[in-house]
């Protein structure tokens, strides 16, 4: 995948990518040549300013954050160093669509922990050994708590926004739908209605949504239209679905598939946000979470976006969430309003 078209709300970085070599994976398999691609917002030569890492989402580039990056927003590059790591499998960083040994279906399955563990691959090549925070939105939340759990001291902060520690049999549900839309027809229409209406949104965002562009289908279209800009390879998301599917902190080596004793081993102070209703990634899973951990703050979001509450596409949602993590963080409101 090459990068995607630039969007107006995005943030114009300069795009790096680090060849780790030879990479094992929980199941013993190995990429062949690790590439991370990843972007720096800040200055990561000044070693005395605090270091954020960002995590995205399924589907999604180093892109999925920029809404909570920028200044008097809630990780200001005057500020904090902000560096957002492209997930495996999402056409940027090391994924079946851009494997030169390894393309297509040769490409070795893996994990959200197998994200994690890349991530911190790349911190090691960066020569970084502490972090203030982890960031993620979505599958960027299943990743900061992971992060949690594998390298409990080496983050002060979590942010997991719209997260699961375990992913539920009704997520699993969704993406196999999504799933079987690539397979069967490799329709990117068909994809979309389910991935981002049925699961994205609520009834409530989308018939603002299609009020808005003139009709559902017409929503349709102008959303094929603007997801061809994107250029993502439909294998590189199916193997992110399912390392979505077979998520689980509680098989991480030492918990014996516990979930909640995995989630009170955590010991960075956490804050997770969830919205009213969410059809992808069910709010009560977040909650949960908060309930396990030992140091966590639940922000419930009153947004009725659903599963789109944790990006640019809820301007009020994310006025709160860039003031309520800018505090959350230590930084004043004032300096994120």
């Amino acid at each position: 995948m090459s990068h995607p078209d630039m969007q107006p709300s995005w943030i114009d970085a300069p795009h790096r990518c680090a060849s780790l070599g030879r990479f094992r994976l929980e199941s013993g398999e190995y990429i062949d040549d690790l590439l991370m691609s990843h972007v720096v917002h800040g200055d990561l030569d000044d070693r005395s300013r605090p270091i954020v890492l960002g995590v995205c989402a399924i589907g999604s580039t180093h892109h999925r954050l920029d809404f909570l990056i920028g200044a008097g927003r809630a990780f200001d590059p005057a500020r904090v160093t902000v560096i957002v790591a492209d997930a495996l499998g999402n056409g940027l960083s090391s994924s079946p669509s851009n494997s030169a040994t390894q393309g297509g279906s040769s490409f070795p399955r893996f994990t959200i922990r197998d994200m994690v563990n890349s991530q911190k691959a790349l911190l090691d090549h960066l020569n970084i050994d502490a972090l203030d925070a982890v960031a993620g939105a979505s599958m960027g939340g299943m990743q900061a708590l992971q992060w949690g759990v594998s390298y409990p001291r080496f983050m002060k902060k979590l942010v997991a926004l719209v997260p699961m520690a375990k992913t539920t049999a009704w997520s699993q549900a969704v993406n196999q739908a999504g799933r079987r839309a690539l397979e069967t027809s490799g329709d990117w229409r068909a994809w979309l209605a389910i991935m981002h209406v049925l699961a994205m949104r609520t009834p409530e965002r989308f018939e603002e949504d299609a009020a808005r562009a003139g009709g559902t289908h017409a929503w349709l279209d102008k959303r094929a239209a603007w997801f061809r800009t994107q250029r993502l390879d439909p294998l590189d998301w199916i193997w992110q679905s399912h390392a979505y599917d077979a998520h689980d902190v509680g098989t991480t080596p030492g918990f014996e598939g516990d979930t909640a004793r995995a989630l009170a081993s955590i010991e960075a102070h956490t804050l997770i946000g969830v919205p009213a209703l969410d059809l992808y990634n069910p709010v009560e899973e977040g909650v949960r979470a908060a309930q396990q951990i030992g140091n966590a703050t639940l922000l419930r979001v009153p947004s009725t976006s659903g599963h789109m509450m944790a990006s640019e596409a809820d301007a009020a949602s994310a006025a709160q969430l860039n003031a309520e993590i800018a505090s959350f963080m230590g930084y004043s409101r004032e300096s994120a309003s």
